[in-house]
């Protein structure tokens, strides 16, 4: 990463010193060098892109693409956390059937979606089938991805 910071600065001073420079070749005089030119702006842009879009899926956010096959039938543990509470040992031990938990968000508030300990994704509880369900609303980003 540091590397591509150092290019990225080195084009930078390189283009501005041409420009500076009244003896060196401008762009139109030197097709190769504005062809390069061109490629280095195209990838910027590209790298910018891809850093500020938002990831559709979670093998977007792990960078991972269409390249995923070899582990589609592995399956994985997911959580949804609801909420958390923290209370004494002794409110612990008194709880009972019927007793109230409060947690630490609010209804409507997203719940956090979580993958071997690591958070994936935000959500909100919705019913499916008389079932408890997630719909997936923000999906984390990956450091890897970056």
């Amino acid at each position: 990463m540091a590397d591509d910071e150092d290019d990225d600065d080195l084009s930078v001073d390189w283009g501005a010193a041409l420009e500076e420079d009244h003896n060196a070749p401008s762009m139109d005089e030197d097709p190769d060098m504005a062809a390069a030119l061109a490629d280095i702006e195209a990838e910027e842009a590209q790298k910018a892109s891809q850093q500020s879009a938002a990831p559709s899926t979670l093998g977007d956010a792990l960078g991972l693409g269409d390249s995923v096959e070899a582990v589609y039938d592995v399956e994985v543990s997911v959580r949804a956390v609801l909420g958390m509470a923290v209370m004494p040992m002794s409110q612990i031990l008194k709880l009972g059937r019927g007793a109230v938990v409060e947690l630490d968000r609010g209804v409507g508030d997203p719940i956090d979606v979580f993958s071997s300990d690591q958070k994936i994704a935000e959500g909100e509880v919705v019913v499916v089938e008389d079932k408890l369900a997630v719909s997936i609303g923000d999906i984390m980003r990956s450091k890897r991805s970056l």
